[in-house]
């Protein structure tokens, strides 16, 4: 590998129309994290940045569902982004934003250098346009049928469930998500970035010079470069962006996915004045962190507009992750089925590590994985607590409890002293060599292993037997639990910062080098503070409010896409007046023997008291309802179920999803009275 003088880490910008959830962080925001504490660690001189994206339809849909301006928009989300991601200590040296003005200047003239180069091709094209609303339709506009996967709500850009970019004219029955309408195409001029001209130069770059990349990313390019790849519209008819700074281009705006990657360009401008060597220096390496929605604009648009303008460094690797579910289902921000950082912040205070713990233990590296509270609940209990926390406590406690607090001297080393000592050093370069190679999930596998070294230790040593029969065995026994957890005071840092902190507090030190790490980095007679708990249990109650909190999401979400049951065929007056309907007053209430969904009602209807067999007994108990005023069709001919005869039918109202309500007076009124 090329030996490199600073790395440039890029995170992909979120749309600021929405809070950031648990799939963003863990296919992008914790990995790009971990590996960018990880290379300070090492001495290394890191860029990470990150900022939010405030361009695109998906801002202006936001904008008009809420009856605000795009700008009022951008401005909430891009403020409740970026304290959700100080809060769970995401360390960007800077976290910008696509609508500041360095960003304009700077994506303006980006386009301007290769407008000027000729590298744009300039052609008129018929682009879908909605007569009602009297504008062109931009990607997410547009919604249809995807034409590989058949999903519904497929985007003009993308198909959220299958993954595939698509153009709109690819959609299978589009349609205006402006007014419903299907569109008509209209001629509309844009420019195009001839992705064509690079292909051959794209092929030799990815496919010969980068078969390190992750499958799943090298796999998506080599794709798209074999399908062959063809020019790129790079402006939209849209007025919320960054205007196309040539003549005759009124009312159009630069295609968010040609400014927004720009936008990791200005943030480094905005942070320093010295930012060509982090973009242009040959021995900078390049690194962008994405989902693998995003593959494409990576590692082959935003390349292919580099190339173009001809100054700037390609990414070295792209390590990009699939995505991550939530219990079963996708996640989607528009059907609320996420878990939001900045309600886990607040729902689960001082437990950043805990979720960032989860994240990166299941994250999706290879394929979709899955998030579910039971996991969440079980990861930290049997494997923080019961693990990393345990070991560390009892070190602690034990070192207070037997030397006052103070590091013990190593008296002689028996064999698996020695053992247990040269492991350190043999994890560490464990979790090194699967940072180095972007295997996030097997470097914290690696790091834990380092607790698990101490828990086994400890339980085979048994230095609480010794004590009162070999100080001198116990002072080693310990003292080697303490060069233990110092050394994972270093090791699991880029995983969890704010347990790592603790620790140093713990062991009242400094931050160890990570070049230090090894068999003795605690000095004899060093003083240590009394441990408080790292981790705590979580109980059942609090997961089982998290499970509730999603299945009212669901249930809202079923009952929002429930389908309406069309109106019957009309009836006459005459027949309609033929119903007698009554009110009247359930007495008696019991199950019809034999049967699930049958209750036995007796009911006073003002005319009498008569039996009426309903098919309620799935949602209402018998002794819930007695007492219950009720509408009755009173002159509906009896009929015989299972064996009783029944004597009118009471009137429910059946909702979307199933459910059945009675339909009653608002107020207590007379049994018998009449309803027209």
């Amino acid at each position: 590998m090329k030996n490199f003088k600073r790395t440039t880490i890029t995170t992909a910008l979120p749309y600021a129309n929405g809070p950031v959830h648990i799939g963003h962080l863990a296919g992008v925001y914790v990995p790009a994290d971990i590996y960018a504490r990880y290379m300070r660690m090492k001495g290394q001189e890191v860029m990470l940045i990150g900022g939010s994206d405030e361009h695109g339809v998906p801002i202006t849909i936001k904008a008009q569902k809420e009856s605000v301006t795009p700008q009022d928009i951008v401005d909430k989300y891009h403020n409740i982004i970026k304290k959700s991601f100080e809060e769970f200590g995401i360390s960007f040296d800077v976290y910008s934003r696509t609508s500041s003005e360095t960003h304009h200047k700077t994506a303006s003239e980006f386009f301007k250098t290769l407008h000027e180069k000729g590298e744009f091709i300039e052609k008129s094209s018929e682009q879908y346009y909605d007569p009602i609303a009297k504008q062109f339709l931009a990607d997410r506009y547009i919604t249809g049928t995807c034409p590989h996967c058949k999903s519904e709500g497929a985007y003009g850009d993308q198909c959220e469930s299958c993954g595939t970019s698509l153009n709109a004219t690819d959609l299978i029955n589009p349609k205006s998500a402006i007014t419903g309408n299907v569109p008509e195409l209209k001629e509309t001029k844009h420019w195009f970035l001839p992705l064509d001209k690079y292909e051959g130069s794209l092929k030799q770059w990815i496919l010969e010079e980068h078969k390190e990349w992750k499958p799943n990313v090298y796999g998506q390019c080599k794709s798209w470069i074999d399908n062959g790849l063809m020019p790129r519209a790079v402006t939209r008819d849209l007025n919320w962006g960054v205007p196309v700074p040539v003549e005759g281009a009124d009312g159009k705006v630069l295609y968010v996915w040609f400014d927004a990657p720009i936008g990791y360009i200005s943030a480094t401008k905005e942070h320093t004045e010295d930012w060509e060597k982090y973009w242009k220096s040959e021995d900078t390496r390049l690194l962008h962190f994405i989902g693998k929605d995003n593959i494409v604009f990576h590692c082959i648009i935003f390349p292919a507009m580099l190339k173009a303008e001809g100054s700037y460094i390609l990414p070295d690797n792209v390590p990009a992750n699939e995505f991550l579910n939530l219990e079963g289902d996708k996640i989607s921000t528009s059907r609320n089925w996420a878990v939001w950082l900045h309600e886990y912040l607040e729902e689960f205070p001082g437990k950043q590590d805990v979720l960032r713990y989860v994240l990166t233990a299941n994250a999706p590296e290879t394929k979709d994985n899955d998030f579910t509270w039971k996991d969440f609940q079980a990861r930290n209990n049997n494997e923080l607590v019961a693990i990393l926390g345990n070991f560390v406590n009892r070190a602690l406690v034990l070192t207070h409890k037997y030397f006052d607090g103070k590091v013990p001297a190593q008296n002689e080393l028996n064999e698996f002293d020695k053992e247990t000592l040269a492991s350190i050093k043999e994890i560490v370069a464990e979790v090194e060599k699967a940072l180095e190679n972007f295997h996030f999930r097997e470097a914290l596998k690696q790091a834990m292993n380092l607790a698990r070294l101490g828990n086994k230790y400890l339980a085979d040593t048994e230095p609480w037997k010794l004590i009162k029969t070999d100080e001198d065995r116990v002072k080693t026994i310990l003292n080697i639990c303490l060069q233990i957890t110092a050394n994972l005071s270093t090791l699991i840092a880029p995983f969890l910062p704010f347990t790592a902190e603790n620790l140093r507090e713990f062991l009242n030190i400094k931050e160890i080098n990570w070049e230090d790490m090894g068999e003795n980095v605690l000095e004899n007679e060093h003083s240590v503070n009394k441990p408080k708990l790292l981790f705590e249990k979580i109980e059942d109650s609090t997961i089982q409010q998290q499970v509730d909190k999603l299945l009212a999401t669901k249930e809202l979400n079923e009952a929002n896409n429930a389908t309406i049951e069309p109106a019957k065929d009309n009836c006459s007056f005459e027949d309609f007046s033929k119903n007698d309907i009554r009110v009247g007053t359930i007495v008696e209430a019991e199950k019809l023997a034999k049967t699930k969904k049958l209750l036995k009602l007796k009911v006073d209807t003002g005319l009498d008291t008569r039996t009426i067999i309903s098919g309620i007994a799935e949602f209402f108990k018998p002794e819930d309802i007695i007492g219950k005023q009720v509408c009755v069709l009173v002159n509906l001919a009896p009929k015989k179920l299972k064996g009783v005869e029944s004597q009118g039918m009471i009137l429910m109202a059946e909702t979307p999803t199933g459910e059945l309500c009675f339909i009653s007076p608002e107020t207590m009124i007379t049994n018998g009275s009449t309803i027209s």
